[in-house]
């Protein structure tokens, strides 16, 4: 069966949760302990996670979730064309020319683009235009990311072809339950992978900088030995009740928008991962502690369904994620096609 188009799944011009996924050619382990080599690639998991910092900072798509193993990494991106609507022509520019600087200095990173450089762009309206879609497009951001990170290891290698697998994968997440499991489905990879035993010690993960962040307390397993943040991650917490409505651009400079994902709090949030972590590694179904309970009841959802969920969300999920009444109504975007469902999801969340 032919592959679905991009465009059937993303309208760029809709905010759109994705989780997306690329994985090494014949998934050697070109970002770990290589066997075939005998050499170590660990550093290459510190590039990626510098440019994620970097592109969170200039695009307009928010990083929700990233983990990176050893042969491929996961990302959750939410594409926010409503906060790039509202960025100035020279932002616009500005904030492309340092994605893909004309100028660079001594260390190689990007300079801040001149008045000319700037002109080239913001003068001409079909060029602004193109830039503007891509800015929040979530096909932009992986193309460059996956380009760089492959020149960037080709040339440590003196090697030439590909370095990644084939296209990076991605699933559309269209309702809160697809959110959170995904969430933790990737926040959790390194446990499942038994790469670590806690969240503290999962190393390149979006968990490991909230809680180093939250704690004020780096953890002491650091490859790089450098201290963490999370501010070029999204918020967890959503909190509309408060005010948080709209678009809500970031007025740090490091990520694009201020906007949570959850209806939740971060300290619940890890709650609800370290207990699904032993769960998923016990191996046994527990009752679901109280002050957790709520959250699963909210998505109608028994402890062992969401435990399956998350340890096999990748198998389940292959096109767009979600309740099965909510992706039932889910059309394509172009040819209003409908998705279909494994039928396990289906046994596991019955829609009636």
């Amino acid at each position: 069966m032919a592959r679905l188009a991009r465009a059937e799944v993303f309208d760029p011009n809709e905010v759109a949760f994705a989780h997306v996924i690329a994985r090494t050619v014949r998934r050697c382990f070109l970002f770990g302990d290589d066997p075939a080599s005998g050499k170590n690639f660990d550093h290459r998991k510190i590039w990626i996670e510098q440019y994620l910092q970097h592109f969170a900072a200039c695009f307009g798509i928010d990083l929700i979730c990233f983990a990176i193993l050893s042969n491929h990494y996961h990302l959750i991106l939410r594409s926010r064309p409503d906060v790039v609507k509202n960025w100035d022509d020279t932002e616009v520019a500005r904030r492309w020319l340092m994605l893909c600087p004309h100028r660079k200095d001594a260390d190689g990173n990007p300079c801040q683009p001149s008045k000319p450089e700037l002109d080239a762009i913001r003068n001409c309206p079909v060029k602004l235009a193109d830039i503007r879609s891509r800015l929040s497009n979530i096909s932009w951001w992986m193309r460059l990311l996956n380009q760089r990170v492959a020149q960037r290891a080709n040339a440590e290698d003196e090697e030439m072809g590909r370095f990644f697998q084939d296209r990076y994968k991605a699933v559309r997440l269209i309702d809160e339950s697809a959110v959170l499991a995904c969430a933790a489905y990737v926040d959790l990879n390194p446990i499942r992978a038994a790469m670590a035993e806690t969240i503290e010690q999962s190393d390149h993960t979006s968990a490991q900088r909230r809680i180093e962040t939250h704690t004020q307390q780096p953890a002491e397993s650091h490859s790089d030995g450098l201290r963490h943040d999370d501010s070029f991650l999204s918020p967890v917490e959503n909190d509309e009740a408060d005010g948080e409505t709209g678009p809500v651009p970031s007025q740090s400079g490091k990520r694009c928008s201020d906007k949570g994902f959850l209806w939740f709090s971060l300290e619940r949030y890890l709650e609800l991962l370290d207990w699904t972590a032993r769960e998923i590694a016990d191996g046994k179904r527990d009752q679901t502690p109280q002050h957790l309970a709520p959250i699963l009841q909210r998505l109608g959802l028994e402890s062992s369904v969401w435990c399956e969920l998350v340890a096999d969300f990748g198998k389940l999920f292959k096109t767009v994620a979600g309740n099965p009444c909510a992706v039932d109504e889910y059309r394509s975007c172009q040819t209003q096609r409908r998705f279909r469902l494994p039928r396990r999801i289906r046994d596991l969340i019955p829609t009636g």
